[in-house]
């Protein structure tokens, strides 16, 4: 287990802050390195992950050199690299610029459970997820493996890149990660003679689209020949023409991102807790009022049942059996229809849960004595069995 996810580091862990978007071509890497080079000139100790596996760009945009692969430490860990006081790894620093990434979907999973879990990454405050584009596997793999702080939606002010932001905002909240704004990027021309900056796009779609969806806009990023060349010669924006007016947004963004907090209410996790010895048992949250009712704060097991206290002041009990029926994989139930595949009678009346592990921000998953372990219990399932019966599920 990682310094990001022991129990012992529990109120050490850094900020898991993902910068995502919709489409491609929105300029979300550009925006991901200047916000935490921004972040770092401030005092904040930061790491991005390039998570773009099939694409990295992260190392070239801050100087890092991909041509010799990265340092092991002592117990086996991978030594990130580091520039302008960000620490960086990358897809980039394992394989050279014409070797393709050919990787199915459980490869890649792999590679960024190892970017975050076995890397040297030493005390951080805030550690960016550069995501690459859409709202696929990568993008699910993240929420449900690690417990994401919030999420920065980049977009550009044209139409379809703004309705497709929409969706990548959407995605997020499903999975219970918060939104911490949106960027509009390339927003307008900025003249590299006279400084004067032309809205060669639409004006005010992303705070139009903020608005909306009632999520905070964090501001406007105009296009700047000067981010060009910054990018390609591996020395930022914010640190080459920190007075233009794209460098000024960046810092504003970035002290939005630094002040913002996620929910409060919530168990510490990750956790993966071996009911038979009690191991990995998550640390409760801190008592809150007014919680949220989709923020699990407490859980516990007592042979009959499972207890669950969410952030709201509710609790549950429910019965293991009756969650090994409500199971809803592929196993137990159609995935096309919803039909119910598993005959109740087939589970017998004693059995019980033997592990129970977090699932991102927004699910349980459970193994049982009868060996079931594909289960995954949101939220939202677990608070509608709290008046259910067997019939209903």
């Amino acid at each position: 287990m990682s310094d990001l996810e022991s129990d012992k580091g529990a109120s050490q862990r850094p900020r898991m802050i993902a910068i995502s978007s919709g489409k491609g071509g929105v300029g979300k890497s550009t925006v991901a390195v200047n916000l935490a080079v921004a972040l770092a000139e401030t005092g904040q100790r930061v790491g991005i992950v390039d998570a773009d596996i099939y694409g990295p760009s992260v190392p070239g945009m801050l100087g890092i050199a991909a041509d010799a692969p990265p340092a092991m430490s002592p117990d086996g860990k991978v030594i990130p690299s580091e520039a302008f006081g960000v620490k960086v790894i990358s897809m980039a620093m394992l394989s050279s610029d014409d070797a393709p990434a050919i990787l199915r979907g459980p490869m890649v999973t792999k590679y960024l459970q190892m970017f975050v879990r076995q890397v040297e990454w030493g005390a951080l405050d805030l550690l960016l997820l550069d995501l690459p584009p859409g709202t696929g596997d990568i993008q699910l793999t993240l929420a449900q493996a690690f417990p994401l702080s919030g999420a920065v939606v980049v977009s550009t002010p044209q139409d379809v890149s703004l309705k497709i932001a929409r969706r990548g905002v959407r995605m997020m909240e499903q999975v219970h990660v918060p939104i911490l704004g949106i960027v509009e990027n390339m927003s307008g021309f900025t003249c590299p003679s006279c400084g004067t900056v032309t809205n060669i796009f639409h004006e005010g779609g992303g705070a139009a689209v903020a608005k909306e969806l009632a999520i905070p806009f964090l501001g406007r990023v105009p296009l700047d020949p000067a981010i060009v060349d910054t990018g390609d010669s591996g020395r930022p924006l914010v640190l080459t023409k920190p007075e233009s007016a794209a460098a000024v947004a960046y810092r504003d963004i970035a002290a939005a991102i630094a002040t913002g907090q996620g929910p409060d209410g919530g168990i510490a996790t990750p956790f993966r807790w071996t009911l038979s010895d009690g191991s990995g048992k998550p640390t409760p949250a801190a008592p809150v009022s007014d919680g949220a009712p989709d923020r699990l704060a407490r859980l516990d097991y007592d042979e009959t049942a499972l207890i669950l206290n969410w952030a709201d002041g509710q609790e549950q009990r429910l019965i293991p059996r009756d969650l090994r029926i409500a199971c809803q994989c592929a196993k137990c139930r159609d995935e096309m229809t919803g039909k119910r595949l598993l005959a109740p009678e087939q589970i017998p009346l004693g059995v019980a849960i033997t592990r129970i592990w977090s699932i991102g921000n927004y699910a349980l998953g459970m193994a049982f004595s009868d060996g079931h372990d594909t289960g995954i219990y949101t939220f939202e399932q677990l608070r509608a069995l709290r008046e259910a019966t067997l019939e209903d599920v």
